[in-house]
């Protein structure tokens, strides 16, 4: 396995610089949050999509499908030059290609120039864990897993927060006007970034594997675009099928050379360590349960009342609604914190996927009045909250230092096919159960309910493979690089202490010194 750079083959301990942590962390979430707004942004003016670009639905849905493949191809790529390059520097390129998006998408009514600009907004996803990656390396223990816990959170957060806003905005003023605003997010974010966050020192040695980019993004293309698209070409159809055949082709010789090549764009080594795999693999059901309640309460509260079980709520109030599930994914990461310190983030993120299923379990019989979807949202929020939470914590105490940007970038990747999977899905169910309601095809409550058995389903199965997680324990894998004063300070001294041994005598083999303990990432000395 590749070792951090400089540090670890020579032994010493760098020296922190003056800790400038406090405005780190909410730089970092508000950055995280802003790139995460782009998922939701066009949720309230989806319907109308077609009318404003002057196409067909089918050709209007691209719109969505863009930001999504790029964000998805994105999060890895990102994530290593971070780690070879420097996180911030890569943070703010990510933030910098969004707003160019943002202000394309702002000065179009065409459908070609629009995709290509919300393309590149989807870019920025990979800002995320560039911004868990800076943390891991700049703030003092005691801090780090609350910190990591709402900067995992901000994908769930600011797509939550920006479905009222977003309604406000598209309901009152021009549609562009969204893309203006995301654009003054991305700029204020970037300022904040430059003045505030430092760079970190740590680099991965080696050279980006350009082959490498090339091939996962061809093979998550090719992909993701029939899981999709897959309910409009459909399911059997040959431009379906013959895509998921040539994703299967090309991310299997992707593998193969990554396998072979010194400096790979994916260790899969390490991803296929047990708990890099488990937890990537639990990612995937998080996404999936995630989106499921996006994709639901938004459709029922705005169904008129004729129809018998819709709840009539205008765009602003349903978004308002709804809103609760991103607001409390955010208050959640201090709780977080506590729970990992004394038990782990293994069973803090089994924990938050017991809650999501009593969520959507409670929600099947929850579903007949505004209030109701309101509770909803807090409970799945919670839920959502600890379980996006753990995993930044529980990847970081699986892999080398110099590999945080890249194997965060790859459980981020993770969640997004969850969440791309969850559409497909239920967007399938929805369609296939709809009924007719004057001369309009409407989501039936039926296809609601199976929707909530879909998310509660996943997440079970979530739960079993984060049951299999390793316990917690020493990491294998020490960290020398230092993450405050005191963290320094202790590491030299046990050093100090292990050479005035050797010269007295004193067997020292086999001792490592570590200046933090990566087993749990939010534990506190």
């Amino acid at each position: 396995m590749r070792r951090t750079k400089q540090i670890r083959r020579s032994g010493e301990f760098p020296e922190p610089r003056e800790a400038r942590s406090g405005p780190i962390v909410p730089v970092l979430a508000f950055a995280g949050i802003t790139v995460a707004v782009m998922q939701t942004l066009l949720v309230p003016v989806i319907k109308d999509l077609p009318v404003l670009l002057d196409t067909d639905p089918a050709n209007a849905t691209w719109v969505m499908t863009a930001t999504l493949l790029a964000g998805a191809v994105s999060t890895p790529i990102m994530g290593r030059l971070g780690d070879l390059y420097g996180k911030r520097r890569m943070l703010l390129a990510s933030l910098a290609v969004m707003v160019v998006g943002s202000l394309i998408c702002a000065s179009t009514d065409d459908l070609v120039v629009m995709i290509t600009g919300r393309a590149l907004q989807g870019f920025a996803m990979g800002a995320i864990p560039l911004g868990i990656g800076i943390m891991r390396d700049e703030l003092p223990r005691e801090r780090l897993g609350s910190a990591m816990a709402l900067m995992s959170s901000s994908i769930g957060v600011g797509g939550g927060l920006a479905l009222p806003a977003a309604a406000l905005v598209a309901q009152h003023a021009d549609w562009h006007a969204l893309f203006l605003g995301s654009a003054g997010l991305g700029l204020l974010a970037m300022a904040l970034t430059y003045r505030l966050v430092p760079e970190p020192p740590l680099r991965a040695p080696g050279t980006f594997d350009v082959i490498g980019a090339l091939g996962l993004s061809l093979g998550l293309v090719l992909l993701l675009l029939p899981v999709t698209k897959g309910s409009d070409w459909g399911w059997t159809s040959a431009p379906t099928l013959g895509l998921l055949a040539a994703s299967v082709a090309t991310l299997v010789l992707w593998g193969l050379f990554e396998l072979r090549t010194p400096a790979p764009l994916v260790d899969l080594r390490t991803t296929a360590r047990r708990e890099v795999l488990l937890t990537n693999l639990a990612s995937i059901m998080v996404g999936v349960a995630f989106y499921a309640v996006s994709l639901v309460l938004p459709q029922l509260l705005q169904l008129p009342t004729s129809t018998g079980y819709g709840l009539g709520q205008s765009m602003v109030v349903a978004g308002l609604c709804v809103a609760p599930l991103g607001v409390t994914m955010m208050f959640v990461a201090p709780l977080y914190a506590r729970i990992s310190a004394r038990r782990g983030p293994k069973v803090t993120l089994m924990l938050g996927m017991l809650v999501i299923a009593i969520g959507y379990g409670a929600g099947l019989g929850l579903l007949s009045a505004a209030w109701q979807t309101v509770l909803i949202a807090v409970v799945l929020g919670a839920g959502i909250g600890l379980a996006y939470s753990s995993l930044p914590a529980l990847i970081i105490g699986a892999v080398d230092p110099s590999e945080t940007g890249a194997a965060n970038g790859l459980n981020t990747l993770m969640r997004s096919i969850g969440t791309s999977v969850s559409s497909a899905v239920i967007g399938m169910v929805l369609a296939n159960t709809s009924v007719t309601t004057g001369s309009v095809q409407v989501p039936s409550m039926e296809g609601f309910r199976i929707s909530f058995l879909i998310a509660t389903g996943a997440v079970l199965i979530g739960l079993v493979l984060a049951a299999f997680l390793p316990s917690q324990r020493p990491s294998a894998h020490p960290v020398l690089l230092a993450s405050s004063a005191d963290d320094a300070r202790a590491a030299r001294a046990a050093r100090a202490g292990a050479e005035a041994g050797q010269r007295t005598g004193a067997s020292n083999r086999g001792t490592v010194v570590s200046s933090r303990d990566t087993s749990d990432p939010g534990r506190s000395s």
